[in-house]
């Protein structure tokens, strides 16, 4: 039985990820993260940020509203602290990055790629709780500028560069298209949605930001279309990802035409279920008779 997908350069052991800012190392007291295809690693900037006032973090219903705000200490702390973790697990890692402009993700992309333990990059071109200065925009939210990022990244890298997107467009596919047209070899769909929860005793907002990215099972249907919609229009391949919480959410997704998926909320409430996920899929695949888990991309029956 085969469960290895390819993405970019990357050949995974199986396609199913955790998803950045979900995740760390220190879950290996409670799973196997050998056994996963992949991990991202919490986005990285080239100087560190504080993030966002709190409260951050909110649960809602079928989900959770966060605004963290990409709170890091910075690239060089990240490569002195945290890369020496990554080196004791054996399986591929994917840094994701964020700056303000090209040059900075640029920048990071140089300073990474000369990083052995570094397999691949996400761009993080979609976080809903920071601002880009495009009128208060994401990057992913305008084409031209999802195209120079992921352009300015692609000539800076020869490791696989993956552009993680934004689901607050009208028509995700021309993004998605100008990110591959730029150079991406592969697309993460889709960051969170922007959203607000409301505490009507304090009559305020329940985030510090006012606003965060709302993600778990809520975004799935929405996230699934829009992974359908890629597909299509793609031909490089499409990490799925929102609310995906068991193995029957990662084989939709799949189905929809994703080659991978990427485990976010759901490990926030049960710390195994990226792994359950791979087991879950196995049994599937055996149960079903079915070789290769390449198979079952894109092959949604419209009729």
């Amino acid at each position: 039985m085969n469960l290895a997908v390819n993405i970019g350069k990357l050949r995974l052991k199986n396609p199913v990820m955790v998803a950045s800012g979900t995740f760390g190392v220190e879950y290996d007291e409670l799973v196997d993260i050998n056994s996963l295809g992949a991990i991202v690693t919490k986005t990285v900037t080239v100087k560190g940020r504080i993030g966002n006032p709190p409260p951050r973090i909110v649960e809602t219903s079928s989900g959770m509203l966060n605004s963290i705000g990409l709170e890091n200490k910075g690239l060089e702390d990240f490569i002195n602290n945290k890369i020496p973790l990554l080196t004791k697990i054996d399986t591929s890692v994917i840094v994701s990055i964020a700056g303000e402009n090209e040059n900075e993700f640029k920048k990071l992309a140089m300073r990474l790629s000369r990083i052995s333990r570094v397999d691949g990059i996400e761009l993080n071109l979609s976080c809903p709780n920071i601002k880009y200065g495009l009128q208060g925009g994401l990057l992913a939210q305008d084409e031209k500028a999802t195209y120079r990022v992921v352009k300015a990244v692609r000539s800076a890298t020869r490791l696989t560069v993956i552009a993680k997107l934004s689901p607050n467009v009208t028509d995700i596919t021309k993004i998605a298209r100008s990110a591959e047209a730029a150079g991406a070899d592969a697309i993460s769909l889709v960051n969170t949605f922007i959203g607000m929860a409301v505490d009507i005793e304090e009559k305020r907002p329940k985030l510090g930001n006012i606003t965060g990215g709302l993600s778990g099972p809520a975004i799935k249907p929405i996230a699934l279309r829009m992974v359908w919609e890629a597909h299509k229009e793609l031909d490089i391949p499409i990490i799925g990802i929102g609310g995906i919480m068991d193995y029957k959410d990662a084989l939709e997704f799949m189905l929809c035409g994703a080659t991978a998926i990427q485990v976010g909320t759901a490990n926030f409430v049960n710390p195994k279920a990226s792994t359950e996920i791979v087991e879950g899929i196995k049994k599937y695949l055996k149960n079903n008779k079915i070789e290769d888990i390449n198979k079952l991309i894109g092959k949604l029956k419209l009729g």
